[in-house]
């Protein structure tokens, strides 16, 4: 986690530099895109160590519970980090927003100094295709779940646009609205009753979302559309999380959970380009047809991931 905050910082810096009056625009551009890149990189490590060191220090008993709370803090500042950011660009500049986003990572690095440290675990490793050989399947659920997200994120505005429909900017708040109040009432619920039920469950309300929103005759059921994908999509991760924290011994936790992430960061990233492509010839209801599909094909997945782990054990 330490050295994910340090790229953190690195990549605050590096997008600060293409502020430089000095460099082309080609070179800015350049300069941008190597510190979103390094970015990325960091947040990877910083998130899968941050997730890791929770459950060692809580326990794999609470694992859906951490996770569910380590969601709520990263989609948490995600709200905030969009006004915030606009409101300090226009104060202080480009650079000096990006010298801010140097600076709090730093601020998490003294944040976490005092924490107590979790050993690593000791026992044979394994190559990181063979962990996802075990993950598969509740991978696959979470990247699924993501593509309805992504659809959301990626169009539901236009979507409002193109209708000529109000409110057009509420769509991400009703989501993150579900999204954060379903992870407050039952973020501990896939360690009552198992991940796998929770998932289901979650599961067919993402699809019926989505299916809202794709027949919505107007802008407040589109809205009720995105409430139901966010309160449908809060608890997929954590769900199929702690499913995977059963599956791996303490030594593979964090290369699984990294590895597991991976499936949800891949659907986030494709959704946009792919399904945009499907947008500019058929408009944007299909987009959310796309979505409550997907959210219906990871059902099945789910359903199928405790006679897999079955088979698994009988082997």
């Amino acid at each position: 986690m330490q050295r994910g905050l340090i790229l953190y910082a690195l990549a605050g810096l590096v997008c600060a530099t293409a502020s430089w009056s000095g460099l082309h625009s080609n070179a800015a551009y350049a300069v941008l895109v190597g510190g979103r890149l390094l970015l990325g990189l960091g947040e990877s490590v910083a998130m899968v160590g941050m997730i890791s060191w929770a459950i060692g220090l809580m326990g794999h008993a609470r694992a859906g519970a951490v996770i569910a709370l380590v969601g709520i803090g990263m989609y948490g500042a995600f709200a905030a980090g969009g006004p915030l950011g606009l409101a300090l660009l226009d104060h202080v500049g480009f650079a000096g927003l990006m010298a801010v986003c140097t600076m709090l990572p730093l601020v998490g690095l003294a944040a976490i100094h005092w924490l107590p440290a979790v050993a690593p675990h000791a026992g044979q490793r394994e190559s990181f295709w063979r962990i996802i050989g075990r993950i598969w399947r509740p991978g696959a659920v979470v990247g699924l779940q993501g593509v309805g997200f992504a659809a959301l994120g990626a169009f539901l505005s236009l979507y409002f646009l193109s209708r000529g429909w109000p409110h057009a900017g509420l769509g991400l708040t009703f989501f993150g609205v579900g999204f954060v109040a379903m992870r407050l009432v039952c973020g501990n619920l896939p360690d009552r009753i198992g991940g796998t039920p929770v998932a289901i469950a979650s599961l067919l309300v993402e699809a019926g979302g989505q299916y809202l929103i794709w027949l919505a005759p107007g802008p407040y059921s589109a809205l009720a559309g995105a409430l139901l994908t966010g309160l449908g999509c809060s608890m997929v991760f954590p769900a199929m999380g702690a499913e995977i924290v059963k599956q791996v011994p303490p030594n593979l936790r964090g290369t699984a959970l990294g590895g597991f992430a991976a499936f949800q960061d891949l659907a986030y990233g494709a959704t946009g380009p792919l399904v945009g492509i499907l947008a500019d010839r058929m408009g944007y209801p299909p987009v959310f047809l796309i979505g409550g599909l997907a959210a219906t094909l990871g059902l099945s997945m789910a359903i199928s991931v405790p006679r897999a782990q079955a088979r698994a054990l009988e082997t």
